[in-house]
């Protein structure tokens, strides 16, 4: 366990970007279940979601 929290230490945007990606890919998952998508389109929209996790994580890191 204290491998997890020295790379965590050690790279907190990253594991923020993770957290995040994890995040807004479950709730878009949970959210679009009533809605006819592809697996190609889920699968698109979920790769949005850990990019526009990233991007936010790197806007964040600016300061």
């Amino acid at each position: 366990m204290s491998s997890w929290r020295k790379f965590m230490e050690e790279h907190p945007f990253l594991t923020m970007w993770a957290v995040l990606a994890v995040g807004m890919v479950v709730i878009f998952l949970i959210t679009s279940r009533g809605v006819d998508l592809l697996p190609s389109q889920r699968l698109f929209m979920a790769v949005a979601c850990v990019l526009l996790a990233g991007l936010c994580a790197w806007i964040v890191s600016w300061e």
